[in-house]
């Protein structure tokens, strides 16, 4: 690929196909604060405040969308998860670039190098080892700190487990840096009673507690000390990482019977694992109600497919995909239980499998509660749905099912300090989707009016949502 320079793609009217996309994103979107309110980024990071080493750690390292690209086209393992030196595996990233066109880590790449580093070059072989050493150069400079208040990030919020001692956050807090940083409470290992290693991690969680756990009734009571820890230290989502939801018939009695029976080392069934998990999320989700805590969801992954892959690197390796099982039966049972009881806290769920999406948008419809505007929400698009055909059709069933104006927009659901641009992405591709119908005369030709709307679904509805201190 000969030299050509990104500004040609990248430029300030990019994904924008009219006067007036131009107008709604520039006017309107693009100086709206960023609340990315699901991430995975390391609070440990944060806190240390350190300027980051140097691209490949910021860029290559956790993230699986490069990794699973690097692989399609051919790169040797050790130059994507081995111990190769860093340039030389920036280097076979920057070879798989050029090979990535209509892949959404196309735009993102470039917009990262352009409102990072003001890099105009298309990353490729011939560019990299100038594009190394200028990125690096840079990152020199800036600590994630910086890194975040240069993308106007106000709030992000890391992905948790409940033993965590948030010592982290407590250290982000204690500087007062711009950006606020929340911990979110991500209980998946308490349900996953069918693992080796649950009778250690519940000997971990009564540590944490400080109080034995022997029984259904402790287990309750130890997460609720935990749910209560998170919320004094600015927590106020919930998220899951599920297969399924878990909405099986149970009683307590039953639920306890298979928790001290995992708790003495033997084994349990499938049909045990999914009572005893249905009976726990149940009740985690009534603690969140009552916190005013949001509940996030997210459904659909088949994780871990290539077993040598996860053997050589472990879990998030790269190899998960979309699955194509039902959600709705078990949406409607837990949230009916929860609803009928008035314990429905605001929720917010993800799809995985786009021909699912009108499941997911009717299915959140059918609990929303007059009290709380937009309280049930169908997420924007997640994982494989975070690109340009994906949001496309989010926002356009949602506004078909639902109320887009509701809407409490994007997130990254990253590991890396500089994937803030998606939120750009997302805003362009929002602003260009109502220019569109602004100029086949479906909505009013009123600027401020579509304007405000679009400020609501980047920023102002997350705000009203979410209600960070």
């Amino acid at each position: 690929m000969s030299a050509i320079k990104s500004d040609l793609f990248i430029s300030d009217n990019f994904l924008l196909n009219s006067k007036e996309a131009e107008i709604l994103y520039h006017n309107y979107a693009a100086a709206m604060p960023i609340i990315d309110y699901h991430n995975h980024l390391s609070p440990k990071q944060i806190a240390e405040d350190l300027p980051l080493r140097n691209i490949t750690d910021a860029w290559l390292d956790g993230d699986h969308y490069k990794w699973r690209a690097m692989r399609a086209n051919g790169v040797d393992e050790a130059f994507i998860t081995g111990d190769t030196a860093k340039e030389e595996k920036f280097k076979k990233w920057a070879e798989t670039v050029p090979y990535t066109l209509r892949n959404p880590l196309f735009h993102w790449t470039h917009l990262e190098l352009k409102r990072y580093f003001n890099i105009d070059d298309i990353l490729q072989a011939s560019s990299a080892s100038e594009i190394y050493a200028k990125a690096n150069n840079v990152l020199a400079s800036k600590t994630p700190s910086q890194l975040l208040e240069q993308m106007n990030v106000e709030v992000i919020c890391t992905t948790d487990d409940p033993i965590d001692s948030l010592k982290y956050h407590k250290a982000i807090a204690d500087k007062k840096i711009f950006t606020k940083v929340f911990p979110t409470f991500r209980p998946d290992a308490l349900l996953s009673i069918e693992k080796d290693t649950y009778s250690d991690y519940i000997l971990k969680l009564g540590t944490c507690v400080g109080f034995s756990i022997d029984n259904a009734d402790d287990l309750i009571n130890a997460v609720q000390s935990r749910i209560d820890y998170f919320h004094d230290h600015g927590c106020r989502l919930s998220d899951y990482g599920l297969e399924q939801i878990y909405a099986y018939d149970f009683s307590k009695e039953e639920a306890n019977t298979i928790l001290q029976k995992r708790l003495k080392g033997l084994e349990i069934s499938l049909e045990e694992s999914n009572l005893f998990a249905s009976f726990l999320l149940l009740e985690i989700c009534k603690m969140y109600h009552a916190n005013g805590w949001v509940q996030q969801f997210h459904l659909g992954a088949i994780r871990n497919n290539n077993s040598r892959l996860l053997g050589q690197i472990g879990l998030d390796a790269g190899v998960d995909s979309i699955g194509d099982s039902s959600h709705a039966k078990g949406m409607s049972v837990l949230f009916n239980k929860l609803e009928s009881e008035d314990q429905l806290a605001k929720t917010i769920t993800y799809n995985l499998n786009p021909a699912q999406n009108e499941v997911f948008a009717t299915m959140m419809g059918n609990f929303q509660n007059g009290d709380v505007p937009g309280k049930m929400q169908w997420g924007s698009g997640w994982w494989f749905l975070d690109q340009k055909d994906g949001m496309e059709k989010q926002l356009n069933t949602l506004s078909n099912m639902g109320l887009l104006t509701r809407f409490v927009g994007m997130l990254t659901d990253s590991r890396s300090l500089l994937s803030f641009p998606r939120h750009e992405y997302f805003r362009r591709i929002l602003c260009n989707l109502i220019a569109e119908d602004l100029n086949k005369g479906l909505v009013p030709n009123d600027i401020d009016f579509l304007g405000k709307i679009i400020q609501d679904i980047c920023y102002n509805n997350a705000v009203n949502y979410f209600k960070f201190n």
